[in-house]
This record gives C-alpha cells, structure tokens and sequence, in this order.
C-alpha cells in the first residue's frame, strides 16, 4: 500500500506539473530503502508505461516531430546500450558502480531543477537567436541525443525536462505543443532501452513496478484536471527546489 500511496503522490506530481517521474520516482525509492541500482532499473520501466499512453494522445494530435525524434533516438539508444555494456563487462556486482550511479543522479536532478527554474529564459533565449542553421543542429541533435542517453541510463532522470531544454534551444521555432510531444516520443523508446538493459542486469523489481503503476496511472489524470485549480508558477520553483536540494545531497555528499 505505501509503494501504491508513493505512485500516486508521483503521478499526481506529474499531472499537475508535467514534469517527467523519474527525477521524483527515483530519490523516493532510495528514501524507502530501495538499492540504487534496483531504483533506478524499476523506475526507467516504469516511466516507458506512464508516458507511453501520452505518446498515443500526441499522436493523434499530431504534436510530434518524428524527424527529430529519430536524430535524437539514434544517439540516445546506442549510448544506452553501451552504457549497460560498460556496467556489465567492468563491474561485477551492482555495489560497485552504485557512486558512479549516485554521482550522475546528482548532478542530473541538478541540471533537470535549472531546466525547470529557466524554461522561460531558455525560451526566450531561443526566440532571439541570430544567424540560427536548422541544418547543423540536425547534425548536432545525435550527440546531444547520445549525451541525454548516458544521463538517463545511469540516473533515470533527465528524459524530460532537460530533453526539453536541449530542444526549446536546437529548435526556437518549434511550438510549445510540438517539444512536448517529441519529447515524450523519444522519452519512451529510450527508458525503454536503457530499462530493458537494467533488467538484463537484474535491476528490476516487478512487485515494486505493479505497485507503483496501479497508484500512479490513475493519479496522472486527476493531476491534469487539477492543474487548472493550481498555478503553474508556484508549483514548478517548488518542485525544482526541491530536486535541487536532493541533487546537491547526492552529488556531493
């Protein structure tokens, strides 16, 4: 009942806010005891399910730039599975990589607390460049994509929120409808890959992942329609505080 209780105080989080589960999932499961590697493993699983249905609603829409989705999933899967290969062939055990996981989870929720704080800087940031070539941030959104797919593979966090800023500033044009529904097309293929390489590792509670989705799933909706009753801008510096809070505790301490 309490892991229950837990996917749904995420998943109303998320409807209320829209900011992707991982970056709260995580250091929730770490707070009830969980090892980090079995957090992490449990969480990437659980957020291809929860952002799969909205990947459905998207695309009826017609919100998704596939284009863009493919240039960043042919970075971010590739590093994906190399990273569950380097864990796999250089580390025995789970314990042995567990400060390189808790490392990049810190700086991660760092980063994703600054893309939530500055989304409207970054937008207009975006708005105002100058001299701006689609064509070479084509080329540069694979790498981009690559680096987005080691941070989430080792942390499970950052497929939203900082897939977000790395598109409001590679593409100033693209509507504000159209960056969330790319970003949670690619968020899906790529928790998914990095998931399955966590459960090849063994890093997957099933019971755990039930749990959570039963209490989460629901909770989504009831989060979006009460959305409207809560104001954006106290809920998001709220919630990046928060992350940044937990993100120092982890990266430096």
């Amino acid at each position: 009942m309490l892991y229950i209780l837990a996917g749904g105080v995420v998943g109303l989080a998320v409807g209320l806010t829209g900011i992707g589960g991982g970056s709260l999932m995580t250091p929730l499961l770490l707070a009830f005891g969980f090892p980090l590697h079995i957090a992490v493993g449990t969480d990437l699983l659980y957020a291809t399910l929860t952002k799969a249905g909205g990947v459905v609603a998207h695309t009826r829409i017609k919100s998704v730039r596939w284009d863009l989705v493919w240039r960043m999933a042919a970075g971010s899967l590739p590093a994906a599975v190399v990273t569950i290969l380097i864990l796999y062939l250089f580390f025995d055990q789970p314990e042995q990589y567990s400060g390189l996981i808790t490392t990049t989870l810190g700086f991660t929720l760092i980063l994703t607390s600054a893309a939530i704080i500055f989304r409207s800087q970054l937008v207009q940031l975006a708005s105002s460049q100058r001299g701006y070539d689609e064509n070479r941030m084509h080329l540069m959104l694979p790498f981009l994509g690559a680096v987005l797919g080691v941070l989430v593979t080792l942390s499970s966090v950052g497929a939203g929120a900082i897939a977000t800023a790395m598109l409001l500033i590679a593409y100033p044009a693209l509507r504000g409808i159209n960056v969330v529904g790319t970003d949670i097309a690619h968020a899906v293929p790529l928790t998914f890959c990095a998931g399955l390489g966590h459960l090849f590792l063994g890093n997957v509670d099933f019971l755990l992942l039930l749990a959570l989705l039963i209490g989460s799933l629901p909770a989504v909706s009831v989060g979006a329609r009460l959305s409207k009753f809560v104001p954006d801008k106290f809920m998001r510096p709220l919630l990046a505080t928060a992350l940044c809070g937990i993100g120092i505790k982890f990266a430096f301490f």
